[in-house]
């Protein structure tokens, strides 16, 4: 029963992500609510001044700014390009790496994203929580 219960959460928070960023490009920002990149709804991840530095595939594979496969997402599990899993986000939004080490939290409310401590380090509302946690704590795009 508590496996079926995640999955529906599972299924639930990426349905609300994709809902959430199929509209329009949803802005990413830093701890001071400055702009610092944007996600489309096609998953193409953009910095300040609008230039494309990856993407989010559709099967999950994320992409950085020359279309080379840097990790893969699946079920709100992140994967380096060897297959081993570099992290997680638990349901409540928690962030943790391969070693179940907390990074970090998302908001699923209002999309704060703030590091192990709880400081804050980012903004991103609408954006899906997986999307997040590449580009806030893994930094795949760098």
């Amino acid at each position: 029963m508590k496996h079926i219960r995640l999955y529906i959460t599972v299924a639930l928070l990426a349905l609300a992500g994709m809902m959430a960023t199929g509209a329009s490009a949803q802005v990413l920002r830093d701890a001071d609510f400055n702009s610092i990149g944007r996600i489309n709804g096609n998953g193409v991840v953009r910095d300040a001044t609008m230039h494309s530095i990856g993407s989010f595939d559709a099967d999950g594979t994320v992409r950085n700014n020359t279309g080379k496969a840097v990790g893969n997402i699946k079920q709100l599990e992140i994967y380096d390009t060897a297959g081993s899993r570099i992290g997680y986000i638990s349901t409540d939004g928690t962030v943790r790496d391969g070693e179940s080490n907390v990074l970090g939290y998302i908001s699923i409310n209002d999309g704060k994203v703030t590091d192990a401590h709880k400081q804050t380090i980012g903004f991103a509302r609408g954006v899906r929580v997986d999307w997040i946690a590449c580009y806030y704590f893994f930094h795949m795009f760098e």
